[in-house]
């Protein structure tokens, strides 16, 4: 008997079933560029720090500015919502795992204090960093002016997913192309995964796009909703969507890989597949100056009907300076991630990260377990 096909499935896949296949040619590590441009912003490295309350808070994004990266601080979190957020991060930590999503939802309902959004920022500028800071949507177009009056850098609109369009009940919901006219900074939107979504956030003028929908080490989104798309093909459909709208608009936007990056070889890869730049959780709540104690947890974690996160201990393995610059000591890859970009970079032959973009990549499920059986055996291989 004939019959249609209900739906076409497409084999995708994750960072871990991957491969980089070196260059014809290398190069020195130390003569690669790593540099992120976002509009008129340049950053010697191209990584972020996710807008999570334990990674970032004020001293961890001073910190980050300074060594050239970019942190983003959540203006919905911890630091709007209490003046002194230090107690706040100590019973999180200290909470057994079985009541800490209620200790989360408590904490989370104290309302966010208009005042102290202009306090954080300015706290930042003060200290000469550069300030990015989060707003979900539904919060934008209160928020923003304010955010923008104390001296934003970049604002990020974030929610599990963002779409160009989104029909709700309210006459006018938050419209892109008229966000990025009223405020004086760029605009970076997320969270897509899709060509098409990808594209038509491009399309409204923005300046940059997060890429991911729950591959984040904290988050529980593809458990609880069971929507997402794995992170290495999820960032090829947006390099493509990137670089067909450069081609008919000579507009280059950058796409940011945002979770499930787990190491330097993950990150490396990411940009091997298109990103431009990285945004990192968990590999940050790990250093001496995240907030979170040795915790991670995600934004959506203490949502009071439909959590989809959890808080999980990271423990602590080193400074800021030592995951991003070395000198490593760890054999897991999650320190000195300049120095794995660099060299991956420099195996390819490619002196930019537009050119590690042409990288080839080979499906590889085995690339990690192939002669590692005393590594396995032994327990070093995380």
């Amino acid at each position: 008997m004939e019959y249609s096909q209900y739906k076409k499935l497409r084999q995708t896949y994750g960072f871990e079933e991957i491969a980089i296949v070196p260059g014809d040619i290398t190069i020195n590590p130390d003569q690669t560029d790593v540099s992120l441009v976002i509009e008129r912003l340049n950053f010697p490295i191209p990584i972020l720090a996710s807008a999570m309350d334990g990674v970032v808070d004020v001293r961890f994004a001073i910190a980050m500015s300074k060594l050239g990266g970019l942190a983003v601080l959540n203006l919905e979190g911890l630091q709007t919502r209490y003046a002194d957020p230090e107690g706040v991060l100590d019973e999180i930590a200290n909470e057994p795992p079985e009541k800490v999503t209620q200790v989360l939802q408590r904490i989370y309902s104290e309302p966010i204090k208009d005042n102290l959004i202009g306090d954080r920022i300015k706290a930042i500028k003060d200290a000469g960093g550069v300030c990015a800071v989060s707003l979900t949507p539904a919060n934008t177009k209160r928020m923003s002016p304010l955010a923008a009056e104390a001296g934003m850098d970049i604002l990020v609109v974030q929610s599990t997913v963002t779409t160009a369009r989104h029909m709700s009940k309210s006459y006018r919901g938050l419209i892109f192309s008229e966000l990025v006219k009223q405020l004086p900074v760029p605009v970076i939107v997320g969270n897509c995964v899709s060509y098409s979504a990808c594209r038509k956030l491009m399309e409204t003028g923005i300046h940059g796009v997060l890429v991911g929908v729950g591959p984040g080490a904290a988050c529980t989104t593809r458990e609880v909703i069971g929507v997402g798309v794995p992170q290495a093909a999820a960032t090829m459909d947006c390099a493509a969507a990137r670089d067909d709208y450069f081609r008919a608009s000579g507009r280059y936007i950058p796409i940011v890989t945002d979770g499930g990056i787990r190491n330097g070889g993950d990150l490396c890869k990411a940009f091997a597949c298109g990103a431009d730049g990285v945004m990192l959780g968990s590999i940050f709540a790990q250093t001496e100056e995240a907030p979170g104690r040795g915790n991670h947890w995600g934004m959506a974690t203490p949502h009071e009907a439909l959590p989809r996160g959890t808080r999980i201990r990271v423990a602590v393995n080193g400074s800021l300076e030592q995951t991003l610059f070395g000198p490593t000591s760890v054999t897991n890859g999650t320190q000195n991630l300049v120095g794995a970009l660099r060299t991956s970079m420099g195996v390819c032959g490619a002196r930019n990260v537009r050119e590690m973009h042409q990288a080839e990549i080979v499906i590889a499920p085995s690339i990690k377990t192939e002669g590692k059986g005393f590594q396995y055996t032994q327990g070093l291989a995380k």
